[in-house]
């Protein structure tokens, strides 16, 4: 048990470093690089060729490199990203951007393949069912992970020094904040004091220096999956355009198709609390200052709900959560279409995106935890096709970002909830009308054939 936890925290630290680096940076973008849109535009050029990379690369990768090279090579590919920002131009950031978003689903494909071998393995030898050692192991990382938003938003405002400024905001300009949202882009928003250039190096030579120590970590302290030597004859006969094509091939798991809505609705209501709840709620009622306080206290719930649920989803069960984890995201929605935002109601800004954060805990803990449970001989390509869709809903959410009102985008958002919760709950009657197919006599030949296709792969 020490060695297989000794890997998974190695695993979760080294990704903490890398995404203290990312994801404070990223939050900067619109803020450091606002000229023709240039920060936004790289932003959205990470999550294009995220998808494009989705879509190809993550098995063939993977399968060359195994998991830690993988994992080793994606992540210098991110401080690409944040050297890139030294001298931001659109000659640096887009090209960096690109291999940051290429290297973006090897990285969690790797993650998630290694800790589901990893937990499939212990649970093996200690006599426990393998579904609750991987929701305990992808409970662990999402706790160490998601602080990570809490250190970036952390770093970035002590280096810089920010001295909340007192917004005098009239009644009618609040009138338009929320899902109302009948402002553009106005001159509070637009007038940000850009910091010196030496606090910026001095931040970005912080990033680096996370994302370097996220690289030493995993590489040298990380054990390898141990692989055997044969291989099946399925994979010696297997093409280089076959394993290419996995990810697409994969949808012909109708179990696949029908996760989409939900794996989609995981980017988008990301890039919604992101995106439109900054902008619309806290920085058009309370300021920009707030921004990064709001998004702490929202990583600190996803943080320590990752790792809560993680825990207690063998006592409840996969879909007792993912039920709870839509109703309070559904008490969210209706609370921002309701709501009308002002200064005096300080606490709603930050007790909203905790609730959020909580419902987000529930999204990336156990869908994680359900494609490595369902797709246990298909790893590689189900965690591909999982960054695929979920960037995808990233793409979106930023994509309509400035085009469309809050209220519309809410109705959308709900929508996609709605969908995916049906859609899931199909999966799980099918799940369990296999499960009663294959019963007693029968139950046994695929536990027989489950353990002789881990010790293939381990």
């Amino acid at each position: 048990m020490e060695k297989h936890l000794k890997n998974i925290l190695i695993v979760s630290f080294g990704f903490f470093f890398l995404f203290t680096a990312y994801g404070g940076l990223q939050n900067l973008q619109s803020s450091l690089h606002s000229v023709k849109g240039l920060g936004v535009t790289s932003v959205s050029v990470i999550y294009a060729a995220l998808i494009l990379s989705a879509m190809f690369l993550p098995p063939i990768i993977i399968q060359k490199f195994g998991c830690k090279w993988t994992i080793v090579g994606s992540m210098c590919c991110y401080i690409t990203y944040t050297l890139g920002n030294f001298y931001a131009s659109w000659y640096t950031l887009i090209p960096t951007s690109m291999i940051l978003g290429l290297a973006g689903a090897p990285l969690w494909s790797a993650k998630c393949t290694y800790l589901t071998i990893a937990g499939n393995l212990y649970a093996e030898k200690a006599g426990k069912l393998g579904r609750d050692v991987v929701n305990q192991y992808f409970g662990i990382f999402f706790l160490i992970f998601q602080s990570s938003g809490i250190w970036g938003n952390l770093i970035s405002s002590v280096v810089f020094g920010q001295t909340p400024k007192k917004m005098n905001i009239s009644e009618a300009e609040l009138a338009g904040c929320g899902a109302a949202d009948s402002r553009n882009m106005t001159a509070s928003d637009a007038d940000i004091s850009r910091p010196t250039e030496t606090l910026i190096y001095t931040l970005l030579g912080i990033y680096t220096g996370s994302g370097v120590l996220a690289v030493l970590l995993v590489a040298v302290f990380l054990d390898p999956v141990i692989t055997h030597q044969h291989e099946t004859e399925e994979k010696k006969t297997s093409s280089f355009w076959s394993t290419i094509l996995s990810t697409f091939q994969h949808h012909k798991d109708i179990r696949q198709c029908l996760l989409i809505p939900l794996t989609f609705y995981s980017g988008l209501e990301q890039g919604f609390l992101s995106s439109d709840y900054t902008r619309a709620y806290v920085t058009c009622a309370l300021g920009i200052n707030f921004v990064g306080y709001v998004m702490i206290c929202y990583a600190a719930a996803n943080s320590i709900f990752s790792i809560f649920f993680g825990k207690i989803s063998q006592f409840t069960g996969r879909n007792f959560l993912f039920v709870l984890g839509a109703v309070l995201n559904l008490v969210c929605i209706i609370t921002f279409l309701l709501w009308k935002p002002h200064p005096k109601h300080l606490a709603v800004f930050f007790i909203l995106p905790a609730i959020w954060g909580m419902a987000d805990a529930i999204w990336q803990t156990q869908t994680n935890a359900l494609y490595g449970v369902l797709f246990e001989k298909q790893k590689e390509a189900a965690f591909a096709n999982y960054r695929l869709w979920e960037s995808l809903g990233f793409v979106v959410a930023f994509g309509y970002s400035t085009f469309l009102r809050v209220y519309v985008k809410l109705y959308i958002v709900l929508t996609v909830l709605l969908v995916s919760l049906v859609l899931y709950e199909t999966v799980e009657y099918l799940e369990s009308k296999n499960s009663l197919g294959t019963a007693n006599p029968a139950r046994q030949k695929p536990a027989e054939s489950l353990q002789i296709d881990l010790e293939t792969q381990l």
